[in-house]
């Protein structure tokens, strides 16, 4: 379980691509008590830590994983946002993420508005459903809050400090991001079909 507050920006050192998968390194600075074993949501995709040594760690992408996130475009010096599973005693500052990608959008806005930045995504069909105006979602591994919703399209409001501590201020109009709805919304409409 996460939260969507992006504890740093890592990057990719090797890829090595299987019949079976992928594996990937990551190199992440000044990290302690990590262990083999540990989830970590890597751009909004909850991945098993298999080894790690100094300031890296190799994870593995199923070919589920793959096909249903954004991490099939990583490659080498790709940057990733990187957050640690929350503890059961620490803060729920962003929202409840579990790094279950429902789908990927694609960016077709970016502006600059006074001192924040408006993200436009266009709307995955059968997805908005579960977003909401002023509801959550998660944008590569990002905890947001939707800005507006529209027919074709939402958007997303980005302030100075999440912009300049993620690797959203480096995305570009045309490329993918891994959404994950609000689980909230999920469980509501199940709830409400029995």
């Amino acid at each position: 379980m996460f939260t969507g507050i992006v504890e740093m920006i890592g990057k990719i050192i090797e890829v090595e691509d299987g019949d079976d998968g992928r594996r990937i390194w990551i190199e992440m600075k000044g990290v302690e008590g990590f262990e083999n074993g540990v989830s970590i949501c890597v751009s909004g995709v909850c991945l098993t830590v298999e080894t790690h040594e100094n300031d890296k760690f190799s994870a593995f992408l199923s070919r589920e994983t793959l096909m249903c996130s954004n991490l099939r475009y990583l490659k080498k010096n790709s940057t990733i946002n990187l957050e640690r599973a929350i503890k059961v005693d620490g803060r729920l500052d962003g929202h409840i993420v579990q790094g279950h990608v429902d789908t990927v959008a694609k960016v077709i806005g970016i502006n600059k508005i006074g001192g924040d930045w408006e993200y436009e995504f266009e709307l995955p069909e059968k997805f908005d459903r579960y977003m909401v105006k002023k509801g959550s979602i998660t944008v590569d591994g990002v905890s947001l809050t939707i800005a507006d919703i529209d027919n074709d399209k939402f958007s997303v409001a980005i302030i100075p400090a999440t912009y300049s501590n993620t690797t959203l201020n480096r995305l570009k109009i045309g490329e993918m991001t891994n959404i994950e709805v609000d689980i909230l919304a999920k469980y509501a409409e199940k709830l409400l079909k029995q």
